[in-house]
């Protein structure tokens, strides 16, 4: 598989390339990741031919988005395609020492605290402030973050904010698009059941999908997916290696959808790994590719925090796979039937 060939998303004019890298781990999600480190893991993706790229505010509470910026802003602005997130403000603690003590979610991020805000002027100041963390003077693509019950707390916050949104914040979104300051909008989904509600309230491009289309997992295939494609809406998988055991294997400690995996979940991706083995193709190969057989995904967004990592997603989508490989995950029951395979 072209892991650059072009793939229009949803009913947009905007083409992305099948592969891309997401930002989340360049935050430091699962620990510190030096700035070396992290520049060298970015010039690497550059290198390979990588040249979408997601990140997030949230992302280190802005590192993610400074780190990106740093590696991006010299580069050929024409050959990258951008996206970020909207959804969160952020502003300096009003008590810096009591927030440095304090625990909080990305705890190795930057001294900032945040409150969510999907309103017109919101949406507005969240995009102007993005431009400066990221050092560069336009976003081409913007996702509604995190507005589902996980993040916000409770159903009564998701729906203010769905309010929110519906009211005010889609209008500053079509606003920004039509004036050419971006070519995409859609909003970020970790769980069942967003999707629906998105699309009862407002019409977006796409869905940025995380963890429920993974090969280890396809819940979106009973209702979300084919809501999707009814509509025209595209799909951008995150999180496509189900936070790592994908990429890594059965490992001890191994991620699955960002706590360590049960002795069952690691059973179940060590027998998706044997069979793979048969036929002489790496997990992580099959993991990357197979999301992007489905007729709405455009693009996948694997994270890195290592160089060899971006080298390793480019050779990945290169690999050939048999469509016997996928007879037989179904055939063992560990890939739906209706999950579209070659």
């Amino acid at each position: 598989m072209d892991p650059f060939a072009l793939r229009r998303l949803g009913r947009t004019s905007l083409e992305l390339p099948a592969l891309g890298m997401g930002g989340a781990t360049l935050g430091n999600i699962f620990g510190v990741i030096e700035d070396s480190q992290s520049d060298a893991t970015l010039a690497a993706a550059w290198d390979a031919g990588i040249r979408f790229y997601d990140t997030s505010p949230w992302y280190g509470r802005g590192l993610s988005e400074q780190r990106f910026g740093r590696a991006l802003y010299r580069r050929p602005r024409e050959q990258v395609i951008l996206s970020t997130k909207v959804g969160r403000r952020f502003s300096a603690p009003a008590d810096p020492v009591a927030f440095a003590g304090s625990p909080r979610a990305w705890e190795h991020g930057l001294q900032f605290e945040h409150h969510h805000d999907y309103s017109y002027a919101g949406i507005m100041r969240a995009y102007e402030d993005s431009l400066l963390r990221l050092g560069m003077n336009r976003i081409d693509i913007l996702v509604v973050h995190d507005l589902d019950a996980g993040n916000l707390g409770s159903e009564e916050l998701v729906t203010a904010h769905l309010h929110q949104l519906a009211t005010g914040g889609i209008r500053a979104l079509e606003d920004l698009k039509k004036a050419g300051l971006i070519k995409a909008y859609g909003a970020g989904v970790n769980g069942l059941g967003t999707i629906p509600r998105f699309l009862d309230l407002v019409d977006l491009d796409f869905f940025l999908v995380a963890l429920p289309y993974t090969l280890a997992e396809q819940p979106v295939l009973d209702r979300e997916f084919p809501l999707c494609a009814a509509r025209g809406v595209g799909v951008i998988i995150g999180g496509v290696f189900a936070s790592g055991i994908l990429a890594t294997g059965p490992v001890p400690g191994a991620r699955y959808n960002y706590a360590v995996a049960s002795e069952e979940q690691l059973q179940r991706v060590g027998r998706m790994e044997a069979v793979c083995a048969r036929h002489g193709v790496p997990l992580a190969a099959a993991a990357l590719q197979f999301t992007l057989h489905h007729p709405v995904v455009t693009s996948v967004i694997p994270g890195a925090f290592h160089p060899d990592h971006p080298r390793r997603n480019v050779e990945s989508m290169r690999v050939e796979i048999p469509v016997d490989l996928w007879v037989e995950l179904k055939a063992d029951g560990l890939l739906r039937e209706d999950a579209p395979t070659p």
